[in-house]
């Protein structure tokens, strides 16, 4: 006779036991970990379990073909071999506009972006975050700052051009979607952004001339 086990009942709803579940995958693996961190987990835990099964954060979505987004915003990293010379080139470049590429202003979408150079510069990683999704993101750089878009990744290593077809495929090949992602505001695009930042001055104007 087989007796089939009746499933333990875990108090409350489905969501806190897969939470449950996570926290004790966590401790499982931080078993064999350093005391100090061991220490850490135990301090945060219960943080970390109302976090996790009572009040979530929203969740990290996909930004399209690749990448990640959290609410308005989508991040992008690259992460690509530089061809020889091109990191003398690029570090001139960006030496030269005094390491602001505020030229990303034509895009529209663009809250930040990086270059930072890799092993001995012998490769590059390029992180952006931006409004939308990602195919538009990659279509306004190649309507709004081509030339731009050129003359930063033609020091890349089979960088086929923003304006030839294969070039999304060249950007999937070397991006790198976040594990995790923090966002201030998620829900802010920078349109709304600089607007909120307008108004709030003329408001402190305004103040200032009544007072």
């Amino acid at each position: 006779m087989v007796t089939t086990a009746t499933p333990t009942k875990v108090k409350g709803s489905g969501k806190s036991a897969s939470a449950q579940q996570k926290i004790q995958e966590l401790r499982d693996l931080y078993a064999d970990a350093p005391e100090l961190s061991r220490k850490a987990l135990e301090n945060v835990l219960q943080e970390l379990t109302d976090q996790v099964a009572q009040t979530p954060p929203p969740p990290v979505e996909s930004a399209g073909r690749a990448g990640s987004r959290l609410g308005k915003v989508s991040e992008l990293t690259l992460i690509v071999p530089l061809a020889p010379g091109g990191a003398k080139r690029l570090r001139t470049f960006l030496r030269l506009l005094g390491g602001n590429l505020n030229g990303a202003d034509k895009v529209g979408t663009v809250h930040d972006m990086r270059f930072v150079f890799l092993d001995n510069d012998t490769k590059l990683l390029f992180a952006t975050a931006y409004d939308g999704e990602w195919d538009a993101y990659i279509d306004d750089f190649a309507t709004k700052i081509p030339n731009a878009m050129d003359l930063l990744f033609c020091n890349a290593v089979g960088w086929p051009g923003i304006r030839s077809p294969k070039v999304k495929d060249w950007i999937v090949e070397h991006q790198i979607s976040a594990e995790a992602w923090y966002v201030a505001n998620p829900n802010l695009t920078v349109t709304e952004a600089r607007r909120l930042e307008r108004v709030g001055k003329a408001v402190e104007e305004l103040l200032d001339k009544i007072g």
